[in-house]
């Protein structure tokens, strides 16, 4: 699998060789948060890349931050345990989401709230982009 970052502006393409990993960064243009103030079409802020994750930052805070996401069909993002809550938003395509065991379908327009410290998969099996907004908790006393 290939994961594409554009929140560190460049491009990491990672591939199984011989049993070794062989790490390739390109660099690219795209800043690394979206311009304040200035409409956008969502599902233009990323573009698929084939056998690959691409992540994009729209924003990025102390309380959380949201992220554009594309995954080309046959790919998943690794099961992961986040201590904060993440709400998932698909923007083009379907995904299948497993939250603790418990799979759900999303298509463009749906959305899911993943709890904090539960188990989470995100598959594809068609290319599909979506919105991942993480809220951190934890920082309400200190916000004014």
């Amino acid at each position: 699998m290939n994961h594409v970052n554009h929140n560190v502006n460049c491009v990491t393409h990672c591939c199984a060789f011989k049993a070794r990993f062989v790490h390739i960064q390109i660099t690219q243009m795209k800043p690394a948060e979206i311009e304040s103030s200035k409409a956008h079409i969502v599902i233009d802020l990323i573009e698929y890349v084939p056998n690959s994750i691409v992540t994009r930052t729209i924003i990025r805070r102390l309380t959380g931050n949201i992220n554009a996401i594309a995954i080309d069909s046959g790919e998943s993002l690794s099961e992961k345990i986040s201590p904060f809550d993440i709400y998932i938003q698909i923007i083009e395509g379907e995904v299948e989401i497993v939250i603790d065991n418990s799979s759900s379908n999303l298509v463009t327009g749906q959305g899911i709230l993943i709890p904090a410290h539960a188990a989470n998969i995100i598959r594809a099996d068609n290319p599909a982009k979506m919105l991942r907004t993480i809220i951190k908790s934890g920082y309400e006393g200190i916000i004014v």
